[in-house]
């Protein structure tokens, strides 16, 4: 059983391969305690924000037995999304906004639950009366300590998964199974001194490395954090606009990462690779949706998207960008007027950007 069952992995391997993962491994699914800490301590910081999901259901991101007793084995997965242009290139560009590289293709929630699915399918072809579960972000699975675990790559100062292979550009997601597989062995850190993703934060959001406080990350303002940000903040998120990609682009082993040309749904969106902040700035609600139809910045909105916009107009010191901007301050959304009025002042008192 035991032979039969390395070579069941070794063919789980290979489909994952051709259903477009650009690593495998497998890990135990039992709950580690060291993790389930982490977090409650991380959570009991308030370094989560208003992400109030993460808090409530707590219990199930203990560990994969936690959410689902039977598991036995988790196969971790990644998808590599590695870009082929410099994701820092607009950084001197401050009448275009900056859309994080994972947000430029196709949502990738579908992409990888797709291949997840399928991948799903052909194991309980394999192994009649196995039970398997797939999740990827959405569901309380903590995908990048399990990936670690899985021997994927490690999670970096900056808390995200780094690949000796991939970089830091991999999409996770996981297939739960009642199948006793046998397990990879974890992979250790390698990020040794380096400092870099920690230094590159235009918000210092890391207190400490391998701590995030997500209340100051560009990608949790810009996305997740509703109303107003935080005027001490507003300065550095520049002219990112959704996401962030500063602290994944400087990591030192991305120069091992091969563009992932391969998935023809990550390449970028001619329309999201530099968009103009004053096209963005006349969006209304129909415009945005049809605009950004099939990707994860529909999720946040048109009135958010506008609100960061209009942030990154006042950051610009580009005075042609006054006019979009006064039509914004009797907007409806309360956000977005408040935002105008800040953006408006700044480019009535150019201030020095930041990087």
């Amino acid at each position: 059983m035991v032979n039969a069952h390395a070579a069941l992995a070794q063919k789980i391997r290979a489909e994952a391969e051709a259903l477009g993962f650009a690593a495998c491994g497998i890990a135990p699914a039992a709950d580690d305690p060291l993790r389930g800490e982490r977090l409650e301590q991380w959570l009991g910081e308030g370094a989560h924000g208003t992400m109030d999901w993460m808090e409530t259901r707590l219990h199930h991101r203990r560990g994969p037995q936690s959410l689902w007793p039977e598991a036995k084995s988790v196969i971790a997965l990644g998808m590599s999304y590695a870009p082929a242009h410099d994701p820092l290139a607009l950084a001197d560009v401050p009448d275009r906004g900056r859309i994080s590289v994972y947000a430029q293709g196709a949502d990738y929630h579908d992409v990888v639950k797709r291949a997840l699915k399928a991948l799903a399918r052909w194991l309980v072809a394999q192994v009649p009366g196995a039970e398997v579960k797939v999740f990827v972000d959405t569901a309380p699975v903590m995908e990048k300590p399990l990936g670690q675990a899985a021997g994927l790559g490690w999670q970096g100062k900056h808390t995200n998964m780094v690949s000796r292979t991939h970089g830091s550009w991999l999409f996770l997601g996981a297939v739960f199974t009642t199948i006793d597989l046998p397990f990879d062995t974890p992979h250790a850190d390698r990020c040794g001194s380096c400092r870099a993703c920690q230094d590159a934060c235009p918000t210092q959001a890391f207190p400490a490395p391998y701590r995030l406080d997500a209340r100051r990350c560009v990608s949790y303002l810009t996305i997740e954090h509703k109303g107003p940000v935080p005027e001490t903040l507003r300065a550095g998120l520049g002219n990112r606009i959704y996401g962030c990609d500063d602290c994944l682009a400087v990591c030192p082993w991305n120069s091992f990462a091969r563009a992932a040309q391969a998935n023809r749904a990550y390449l970028p969106r001619a329309e999201l690779v530099a968009p103009k902040l004053a096209e963005l700035l006349a969006l209304d609600d129909a415009t945005f949706r049809r605009v950004f139809a099939g990707s994860p910045i529909k999720r946040i909105g048109r009135d958010r998207m506008v609100r960061n916009c209009l942030y990154a107009a006042g950051n610009s010191g580009d005075a042609a960008l006054a006019g979009p901007v006064t039509a914004l301050l009797n907007d409806p959304d309360p956000a977005v007027a408040e935002a105008a009025r800040w953006a408006l002042a700044r480019l009535a008192s150019p201030q020095p950007r930041l990087p």
